[in-house]
């Protein structure tokens, strides 16, 4: 595996100084991010080039109120119509889009919101991203739960209640191959009615194999669509790899999943080119693959450990709410998941506009779910978290807190036959 020899080190060694120096300082010694390594899959596919044509061509200062108001006022929202309302033009409209988007979510989904969990069982990973806390450079307690702990997690999280869990590991194959996430997915099925993953992208016959195993929908954040800012941000490893990493979620379908999710880390890049992209990405693949289920994610940049080397662009709360309205008025059908990120104020506003999907009772550390569930001290150290979290609200919170506001909460809504 490509740089094994310091991702399980407590320390890195001078030669593992010498490249990361490297890597950071020299982009010659960098391989092209665009070209696919050994074992990655190629597919035929234009929905790549019917993305990016979109968002490279995108000049959200062209749009003007007049651009928004017409937007707003057509049945059906048109690709130009969401250019027009992500772009500065919509900012004193939000109010509009807001009422707009509360009556999509309304018709599509009634007032239910959907509760699941996320569930980390490694945090190895051999990319160096340079915004994130898992970074196989990055200094952290590293962590590898084996079946008898992910279970025992599993144990804790199901007896709070929770029906739907997420399962996540770092981006490393060497520490957490197919097998061991096969496995995982397995256990979680004895636990939980709903299965869904959040890993690194791998081929259309590893994906078909993790459903047999129990996995309903696969997670991926292209992080940004910018595939030049991509490079400056992704110095090593498979992550590195832009196409790849974009067609996953299409290879994830054509290996009989039966759901997807997107999302790009909003404030690495142009915010607004990167929610359109996202947005077309559901767009174009959900006329290939029109039984699928699809969802987009909107997660800003959060404070991880070392981060010292991006300046994260700021995403305002509410531009944040702008592209929330904005996806639920292009993309009326699509399930919406704001994260522990954010605010619970924000949360429990948003969940009665536009999102329909809300995460809780949320670590993103290792093997700790007991301690921070029932507060009794672990026997073990958690590995470290990815990220810092916002929200901390239990199951029971939330749930109270969504009925509260006179939405519905659901736990699971899928039955096997």
């Amino acid at each position: 595996m490509e740089n094994q020899f310091f991702v399980d080190s407590e320390y890195l060694s001078p030669e593992a100084l010498v490249k990361k120096h490297r890597l950071e300082n020299d982009p010659s010694s960098r391989k092209n991010h665009m070209e696919y390594l050994p074992g990655m899959e190629r597919i035929e596919s234009d929905v790549c080039a019917n993305v990016m044509g979109h968002m490279n061509a995108y000049d959200s200062s062209r749009y003007t109120a007049r651009d928004v108001k017409a937007a707003l006022e057509h049945e059906v929202c048109t690709i130009e119509d969401f250019k027009a309302l992500l772009s500065p033009a919509a900012e004193p409209f939000l109010e509009q889009m807001a009422q707009r988007a509360r009556l999509e979510t309304s018709r599509h989904f009634g007032n239910t919101v959907y509760l699941f969990t996320p569930l980390y069982i490694a945090n190895y990973c051999e990319n160096y991203c340079v915004y994130c806390g898992f970074n196989c450079y990055n200094h952290i307690h590293r962590m590898k739960l084996n079946m008898e702990q992910i279970e025992h997690e599993m144990k804790v999280i199901s007896d709070s209640g929770m029906e739907e869990i997420l399962i996540l590991t770092g981006e490393s194959r060497g520490q957490s191959d197919v097998n061991y996430i096969g496995e995982a997915c397995k256990l979680a099925r004895k636990y939980f009615r709903m299965v869904g993953l959040e890993i690194y992208p791998v081929n259309t016959d590893e994906y078909r194999y993790l459903h047999e195993c129990g996995a309903d929908y696969v997670t991926v954040f292209q992080e940004t669509y910018d595939t030049d800012k991509y490079e400056q941000l992704h110095l090593l490893g498979h992550k590195r790899v832009w196409p790849y990493r974009f067609d996953a979620q299409e290879r994830a379908l054509r290996g009989g999943m039966r759901g997807v999710a997107f999302s790009a880390l909003l404030g690495l890049s142009d915010f607004r080119k990167d929610a359109l992209a996202s947005a077309l990405h559901v767009y174009f693949l959900q006329r290939k693959y029109p039984h699928a289920e699809m969802s987009l994610s909107c997660p800003r940049l959060r404070p991880i450990i070392n981060n010292d080397k991006i300046n994260p662009l700021d995403v305002h709360e509410k531009q944040l709410c702008q592209i929330l309205c904005a996806y639920r008025i292009f993309l009326p059908f699509v399930g919406i998941t704001v994260s522990s990120r954010e605010s619970a104020e924000f949360r429990n506003g948003i969940v009665k506009i536009a999102a329909t999907k809300v995460s809780a009772g949320v670590s993103t550390g290792i093997g700790d779910h007991e301690s921070k569930y029932s507060g009794k001290a672990s026997d073990e150290a958690a590995g470290d978290e990815q990220f810092e979290i916002d929200d901390n609200r239990s199951l029971d919170k939330m749930y109270q807190d969504i009925a509260g506001e006179g939405l519905q909460p659901v736990l699971n809504d899928y039955l096997y036959v």
